[in-house]
């Protein structure tokens, strides 16, 4: 069996190595598919801004991140995939109820370690 640390969660962008592309409020974006991410980019970034880079991301990556203390912003699709491995690694994580987050006008799930605990 592949090691769930290289199982493929979703998509992020990038413009240099120390600026990815964010939510409003600074969590990194985790797209579930390339389609969803250039959707997103469209929507944030002003036409004629040089375009970012869009690369795969693992779950042993974003483990790495989450443990550094990064926000990470998933779309639900990509928490899909993320959830049940981070239930795995015992992280205080919850099922997220994304039709009510649509509902709301919210697109992501934003989970971020440091405070135990994840923000809607």
């Amino acid at each position: 069996m592949k090691d769930k640390n290289y199982k493929v969660i979703g998509y992020f962008a990038y413009f240099s190595p120390a600026e990815v592309f964010c939510s409003d409020n600074n969590s990194c974006i985790i797209a579930g598919s390339i389609i969803a991410m250039k959707k997103y980019l469209k929507e944030k970034i002003p036409e004629g801004t040089k375009t970012p880079t869009i690369k795969k991301t693992r779950f042993g990556e974003i483990m790495a991140g989450i443990k550094r203390g990064g926000a990470y912003a998933f779309d639900e699709i990509s928490y899909k995939k993320f959830y049940p491995l981070a239930l795995k690694e015992k992280l205080p994580i919850k099922k997220a109820d994304f039709k009510k987050l649509q509902s709301e006008g919210k697109r992501f799930i934003i989970y971020q370690f440091m405070f135990g605990k994840m923000s809607l």
